[in-house]
């Protein structure tokens, strides 16, 4: 079987078109990318540690206008693994940002797990019930500023 190709978008991808169902200034994405062969132990290792430091990675979330984030792992049908990380922000959204030990150990064990990049899946529906999707879209809102 021929390996599945692996086709990250370019650096500068502005992102698929948001659907209806995705509240104006959120961005809903599904993105995935294939581990570097070998390396499925060394993810199950950046999965632990951030469980480990599950506190410090809610602690995260403001400043990158994060809702919520999600990641699965997949072995395809060529027998390589692929993650998958689901995330629901705000549309302006820095992502990560690297002014602290646990994102600076994240993104670490990213560039040694998998290749670099993400394929972008198209978002097609958010279905949630209305006192959930309002949570979200506070969530995502900027932080309070001081003062």
């Amino acid at each position: 079987m021929d390996p599945i190709p692996f086709t990250p978008v370019d650096h500068d991808f502005p992102g698929w078109p948001m659907p209806p169902s995705v509240p104006a200034g959120m961005r809903l994405e599904l993105s995935r990318a294939r581990l570097l062969d070998g390396e499925e132990a060394r993810f199950d290792e950046w999965m632990a540690m951030l469980h480990e430091r599950y506190d410090e990675c809610l602690a995260t979330l403001p400043q990158e206008r994060m809702a919520f984030e999600a990641t699965f792992l997949n072995r395809e049908a060529d027998g390589s693994w692929w993650m998958y990380h689901l995330q629901l922000m705000g549309e302006d959204s820095p992502g990560l940002v690297l002014d602290n030990d646990l994102d600076r150990a994240h993104h670490a064990f990213a560039v040694a797990t998998k290749h670099q990049g993400w394929e972008e899946l198209q978002p097609r529906l958010l279905l949630a019930p209305p006192t959930v999707l309002a949570a979200l879209v506070e969530a995502a809102q900027p932080p309070a500023q001081p003062g």
